[in-house]
Parts: C-alpha cells; structure tokens; sequence
C-alpha cells in the first residue's frame, strides 16, 4: 500500500470509479461536446442561430440537505438538487443550458453512493438536454467524516443579447405568475435539520416518511420557463431560492417597485405547514426562509399571462397568478382578501 493510500486517499479506488461512471456522463454528451473523457476537460460549440451570443455561467451547491441524505442513506436525487440550483440560475438570465461539471467531495469513496449521485446528475442534465462535460470526485479523509460528502457544480449557457432580462423592463401593473413548487427543493435545510431530528424523520407523513418528503429532489424550471421565453416577451425572471419570494423578487426591479403577493392564489404543499407546526415557525420567517410553493416566477403584462400558463403547463407544469408589481418597494404579502399588510 501507497503512503498516500495509508492516510486514506486511494488513487486506484478513485480511478476505478471514474471508468464505472464513464458511460452514465457520456450518455449525456451530443454532437456540441467537443473533447474526450477522462481528458482534464471538455469544451462545448455555441449552437447555431444566435446573432449576438452571451455565454452566461452559474455555479451552486446544494447546502446542508446534504446531511439529511446521509442520515436517511438516500442519494439518489441529490444530483438532480445540484443540476436544477445551476441550471434554473441560468433561466432566470433567459440562458439555455450548454454544458454543466460538477464536484463531489468525499471523506472515503463509497462507490454506491457516489455512483448514484453522478447517476443523478447525469439523468436531471439528459432532462434538460445538457451535457455532463466533466467533474471531479475528491477525497478529503480527516476533513470529511466516512460518511460525509458535499456536492457542487457549475453551468455554462448561452442566450442572445436583446433577450437577457432588462430591470427597466419591469413596470407597474405586471403580473407574477408562479410556477409550482412540490416540496422544499435545496433551501432552508439548516432550519429543516433543527426541527426534525433521525427519530421524526421515520414518522408516516401523506403516504411516505417525513424524511421522504423532505428529501424529494428539486423541480427542474429551466425547460418550461425556455418555452415561455422563446415565445413571448418576458419581463423578468426570478429563481426563487434561499431568501424565498420576498429576497428574490426584488432582484428583478429597479428602484421605485415593489410587489404584491396573494399567498391563497396557489396551494401551499402540506410540507411547509408540517414545518411550521413543528417548528414553530411564524409566517414572515416561512415566507423569508423557503419557496412556499412556488419555484420560479415570471414577470409579465397582463395580456400574457394566460398564455404563459398554457406554455408552462404544456411543459408538464402548474402556474398561477400569484400577484402583480406596483408603485413602492419591497414584498407585500396579502390576507387574500385584497387586503395587503
């Protein structure tokens, strides 16, 4: 044995692993992908058809939901939380996805696990229709617990100049049409791990364990918002990500607007009441800490809202009016009577 292999790095091991992923990530390469794997990188062409082309670029992680993973043993939607933290910043630009490299960082290599993350970030970039270029496994003993892993990865897109998002765009009287969210997604699980400890997270919750419903991998926006940009004038597009509605939609407006939110326009997931009750979480730090139900948000006039709609649910998702931009500044959410506090 190596002396690097008796302080807990095993070369061989993590080369072994490399070739048994191999053709899960090559499985998601097209005709753009420029290079080989196993090479020290990838490159990807620019598709055709764009005038003035920005590549635009993003990188995320998917935080301490992590842990819960490794508490329940479940991995295999971990991968499909990183693509969609990447790939759906990069909607909000109008970008299409044009290449994605993720890193996963490992105390010791454990060829199920980590297989089955790559496994997952390669089949939520096959659902995108993005390449898995490349990545890097890690090995971190003495920094990183057996069991513990963290996951991060960058996303490469391009979109035509006179289509990114313009905050001058944005104008009194527009609509926010909210697309659906199911469950927590990749935010807000330092507080998620604070109120339901190992035992909870067995308990029966609508069909399946807490931890079940908690662990549920993320919503992939990006193909339904694309089809909407293509098809209309979007004014403004808002991830919605740690901070919740209320820090992200101001992220689109220029100075002078705010934005009105009626809470009883869409239905709340019974996930977040259960967070809620257990841990006793008032609704202004619910509102401030998770999506509440709606994952992304598209800005625009009132003629198109309903056809914006149709595109979102053609593309296998639910979307509803959810508010509209005013005069001021900030989030105000409603009672649903119209009454705004």
């Amino acid at each position: 044995m190596s002396r690097y292999a008796e302080v807990g790095v095993d070369v061989t091991a993590s080369d072994e692993f490399t070739v048994s992923i191999a053709d899960r990530v090559r499985a998601t390469w097209k005709d753009s992908v420029v290079g080989s794997f196993g090479s020290f990188g990838a490159g990807v062409t620019i598709p055709s058809g764009y005038r003035e082309p920005v590549i635009m670029m993003t990188t995320d992680g998917v935080g301490t939901k992590t842990e819960l993973a490794v508490t329940l043993g479940r991995y295999e939607g971990i991968g499909r939380d990183l693509v969609a933290m990447c790939v759906d910043d990069l909607a909000a630009l109008g970008a299409a996805p044009i290449g994605f490299t993720d890193y996963l960082a490992v105390g010791v290599l454990d060829q199920e696990r980590d297989a089955a993350i790559v496994a997952s970030v390669a089949a939520a970039c096959e659902e995108v229709g993005c390449p898995l270029l490349g990545g890097e496994t890690a090995l971190h003993p003495g920094v990183l617990g057996p069991a513990q892993f963290d996951v991060a990865g960058a996303a490469i897109g391009v979109v035509e100049r006179s289509r990114i998002p313009d905050l001058n765009k944005v104008m009194s009287g527009d609509v926010l049409v909210g697309i659906e969210s199911p469950n927590v997604r990749s935010n807000g699980f330092s507080l998620v791990r604070s109120i339901f400890d190992p035992d909870t997270l067995a308990e029966p919750f609508e069909g399946r364990t807490i931890g079940e419903v908690l662990l549920e991998p993320s919503v992939l926006y990006a193909p339904a918002v694309l089809a909407v940009v293509r098809s209309m004038d979007v004014h403004g597009l808002v991830h919605v990500t740690g901070g919740g509605l209320p820090g992200n939609i101001p992220r689109v407006m220029r100075d002078g607007l705010g934005a009105m939110i009626d809470p009883a326009a869409w239905p709340v997931p019974a996930v977040f009441r259960l967070i809620a009750e257990r841990g006793d979480v008032g609704e202004s730090d619910m509102f401030g800490t998770f999506n509440m139900g709606i994952g992304f948000v598209l800005i625009v006039e009132p003629a198109l809202v309903e056809r914006a709609i149709d595109v979102i649910e053609e593309n296998g998702r639910g979307a509803w009016p959810i508010g509209q931009i005013v005069e001021g500044d900030g989030v105000t959410l409603s009672d649903g009577s119209g009454a705004y506090r």
